[in-house]
This record gives C-alpha cells, sequence and structure tokens, in this order.
C-alpha cells in the first residue's frame, strides 16, 4: 500500500486526537452543562464520571498527538467509545421525559463518533506495515462426555463450525480439500479467507491452514485423546494467526471481553454442549448463551409466570 495512504490514516487519527482534546476539556472545565446536555444531571455521580471521561479523553489526546505515527493509538479511543455508549444506554433506559431525550441524543452523538474512530482504526491496520510481533498461539481444551469418533466427526465437517464458533459465519467446502470461510469482522465487517487441510487422522488429529493470500494468516489443529476414567474425550485445540490490529487491538479485546484466547475457550464451551445435549445452552437471563461480550447482558432468570386462567 501507497505511504500516501499511510499519511492519510495518520492525519485522520491525529483529528481525532485533537477531538479527544477538545472534549476533555470542556468535560472537565464544564461537567455541569456536559450532565445537562446528556441527561444525567439528576445522577449526584454524573459530575464525577463526566470529569472522569475528560481524564480518559485527554489520556487519548496525548496517545494520538504524541505519537510519529497516531492512527494504531486510535483503538484507545474505540475502547473509551465502547464504555460511553453502554453508560448512555444504561442512563437513558433509566429516565424519562426530557431527560431520555437528551440521553438519547448524547447516545446517537457517540455512536457518531464510534463510526469515525472504526473507520480510523480500521483504515489504520489495512495500511500500516505489519510488525515483527510475531503471530498469535492460542491453547485450549476441553472434555466432552462422547466418543473420539463422534467429536472428530462433528469437527471433521467443518461446516458444523458456526454452529458452535460465535465469531464464524459459515464454512464451505470447495472440493479437494479446501474450504471457503467467513468471519464476523470488527465494526460489522466481513472477513473472507480459504484454508486447506494439511493433516488428517480419523479419530486423532484434523490440521488446517489458510490458503497464500488469505486475509487472515492462520492454521490449527485439534487433538483428540481418550479422557481418563471412561469419561469421554479429550479436545485439544492449537491455533496460531496474525492478529489484527496489532497489540492495541487485543488490549481492547481483553477490555471488552473478546480477547482471542477467551473466544476459543467459549467456544469450546459450546462445542460440549453441542455434543451433550444437542443445542447451545441458552435461558432467559442469558439470551446471548456464552459468547463472552454478550455476558454484559447477562440478568439474573425470571421464573416462568403462571397462566392466568380464563373465565
Amino acid at each position: 500500500m501507497s505511504r500516501p495512504s499511510d499519511q492519510t490514516t495518520d492525519r485522520m487519527a491525529a483529528g481525532l486526537g485533537w477531538m479527544s482534546l477538545g472534549l476533555g476539556t470542556v468535560q472537565l472545565a464544564a461537567s455541569d452543562l456536559v450532565t445537562r446536555l446528556t441527561g444525567v444531571d439528576d445522577s449526584r455521580w454524573a459530575r464525577t464520571m463526566v470529569r472522569l471521561v475528560g481524564v480518559r479523553e485527554l489520556v487519548h489526546a496525548a496517545c494520538l498527538l504524541g505519537s510519529r505515527r497516531p492512527a494504531p493509538w486510535v483503538w484507545t479511543r474505540v475502547a473509551g467509545d465502547a464504555i460511553d455508549l453502554t453508560a448512555l444506554g444504561v442512563a437513558m433506559s433509566r429516565r424519562t421525559g426530557t431527560r431520555r431525550v437528551r440521553a438519547m441524543g448524547a447516545l446517537a452523538a457517540v455512536a457518531c463518533i464510534t463510526t469515525a474512530d472504526l473507520y480510523t482504526a480500521m483504515r489504520a491496520y489495512r495500511y500500516e506495515p505489519r510488525r515483527a510481533e510475531g503471530p498469535m498461539h492460542l491453547r485450549a481444551a476441553i472434555t466432552v462426555n462422547s466418543s473420539r469418533q463422534e467429536v472428530y466427526a462433528m469437527w471433521r465437517d467443518l461446516e458444523n463450525l458456526p454452529r458452535f464458533m460465535a465469531h464464524l459465519e459459515s464454512v464451505q467446502m470447495i472440493g479437494d480439500g479446501l474450504s471457503r470461510w467467513r468471519a464476523k469482522g470488527p465494526a460489522t465487517k466481513t472477513i473472507q479467507w480459504e484454508a486447506e487441510f494439511i493433516e488428517d487422522r480419523p479419530g486423532e488429529l484434523i490440521a488446517w491452514r489458510s490458503t497464500r493470500g488469505s486475509a487472515i494468516g492462520n492454521s490449527g489443529r485439534v487433538r483428540f485423546a481418550d479422557a481418563p476414567g471412561g469419561r469421554g474425550t479429550e479436545v485439544r485445540v492449537e491455533i496460531t494467526y496474525d492478529a489484527p490490529g496489532g497489540k492495541v487491538a487485543l488490549a481492547l479485546a481483553r477490555l471488552l471481553g473478546e480477547h482471542p484466547e477467551q473466544q476459543v475457550r467459549d467456544d469450546l464451551r459450546r462445542f460440549k454442549q453441542v455434543m451433550e445435549i444437542g443445542e447451545v445452552i441458552r435461558s432467559e437471563g442469558s439470551p446471548e448463551g456464552t459468547r463472552a461480550l454478550r455476558q454484559v447482558r447477562q440478568r439474573p432468570a425470571q421464573p416462568m409466570r403462571t397462566a392466568q386462567p380464563v373465565w
């Protein structure tokens, strides 16, 4: 990619840095005004929270304006956006009348800013030269109360993977040991690549790797072994891939509960549920299942209401 594209992204990131500087200054100097505009002036903690957010914005500004290559640091703003959207969503749900309207307006404004931040962050990933950080290695294991052949058969049919891998939209076998994968990326973007089997030992091992030129270079292997005491099958997964966005993006992912290591563990828990009971467990209190980021929506489950008799 050409150097001018890098400079364009850096200029966009610097502009966001100046935005952070302005927002932080206003939030510290006029916190009462900000609480009124956002509809949270009825909370005794609102002024303190606004000032803390102002300090955070100034930290963003320092990261973005104090770096020779500010673009990768946009992920720090994306992390702040996620916190702000959550807080404003809660505030809006707890208010009525004009305060609710003001909170909705603030939520819409932050959503627009988030869009700009995400766009710049994704440009930074796209144009930033790959660092010599090396690929990421992930490992996870789980015991499934099913035979090795049954567990192997579920994994070997790659089109089953989206049933328990939340980030996958589809996997399609296209012949000659090749498969086409579609996954959910940042900012609702879809990422697609092709992979090939490199080793296949029925009941023991499946290994694959992405083909040359794939959007995300990755490889992995799944090992199957008898669990001690006749408790089923031990499934051990090893995945290696290039982390999109580098270390800053991974730090954000860990903050939001969507770090790749956590995703792999969540996927294995869902796999265990599919093998043992036939589906991913959801409840009234956890409608999104076990996906890590969705746990923020979790709540105590409520008993089913008894139907009133019809007279």
